[in-house]
């Protein structure tokens, strides 16, 4: 019986603050997640990236958030875009193939997908449309690819041509709900090839964070840039030559978000975890996440 009255009450509680979500005063009509791979917190802050640095500055950064285990690239982005760790999603290794699945998702479509942010946005935001910018090949797997309006590969680490192939998608959807998922490995290789810490991965944040202050200095001479939401995010750092283990410097991650409602030159204080933030696109888009979502939002990131 107890049982029983604690299940109710839980789907109560969830209900009303899915509710408080889709009527929150803290609205986008459109998000661009910039994506780098690999960045450690302590290349984040050795390296000089002056257009980050001003972005950034006009929202609130975590450098102490946490990512999953194995802190490898594609277990991690899929966290990042479906709210949820291996354990909920399956996808536990860089060698995930939906042919082939080791450990099945506690949910799926129809097609064997987990729920990700553009099945929820496609579904629950009328006219939205969804874009998907990458250069390494697998990246894109897990996600069912009939909830994304425009995608993306540039091959050979190359970005640029994705960095302007996303302003065009935003500039030409501007009058409607908009998501953006932008992402370059070219850091990450960076790491691998030279080391964690190296000056060749140093400099490939350096490098990435010019084209980023050009793609953002667009937006603004477009009108485009004040009433967009921007989230800086990464998936896991390095060590040596590597990672996948569970080192601190594997581990915590740089996490940033910006945009109108959000506090300005914060940092965040509260736990996080990178499973938050398909939770928080989520509530800025004002959806109510699926159950299996374990991800939540972090309230004090708002003002």
């Amino acid at each position: 019986m107890k049982k029983i009255l604690f299940i109710i009450v839980s789907i109560i509680v969830a209900s009303f603050l899915f509710d408080a979500c889709s009527n929150s005063s803290v609205k986008t009509n459109r998000l661009v997640i910039i994506a780098l791979d690999g960045i450690s917190v302590e290349g984040f802050n050795t390296a000089k990236h002056p257009r980050l640095d001003q972005l950034i500055a006009e929202g609130v950064l975590s450098l102490d958030t946490r990512n999953v285990m194995p802190s490898v690239t594609l277990p991690n982005w899929t966290s990042h875009l479906t709210g949820s760790g291996p354990e909920q999603h399956g996808v536990v290794n860089n060698k995930w193939e939906l042919d082939s699945i080791k450990l099945p998702p506690v949910e799926k479509d129809s097609k064997g997908y987990y729920p990700s942010i553009f099945k929820i946005l496609k579904e629950q935001v009328p006219g939205i449309k969804t874009a998907f910018y990458y250069n390494w090949a697998k990246l894109i797997e897990p996600y069912n690819q009939e909830y994304l309006d425009e995608s993306s590969f540039e091959e050979g680490d190359g970005y640029l041509v994705n960095y302007g192939k996303a302003f065009d998608f935003i500039v030409n959807n501007k009058e409607k709900p908009t998501f953006v998922f932008l992402y370059s490995v070219h850091t990450d290789h960076a790491g691998h090839r030279f080391g964690w810490m190296s000056p060749e991965y140093i400099a490939s944040i350096e490098e990435a964070d010019v084209h980023i202050g050009e793609f953002l200095e667009r937006l603004k001479t477009e009108g485009l840039y004040e009433n967009t939401h921007f989230m800086f995010l990464t998936d896991h750092g390095g060590i040596g030559k590597g990672h996948g283990g569970v080192s601190t410097t594997e581990m915590i991650v740089p996490w940033s978000i910006t945009g109108t409602g959000i506090k300005s030159g914060e940092k965040l204080t509260e736990p996080n975890n990178t499973v938050n933030t398909a939770a928080t696109i989520a509530y800025l888009f004002g959806c109510k996440p699926p159950l299996s979502w374990t991800g939540e939002v972090p309230a004090t990131i708002f003002k």
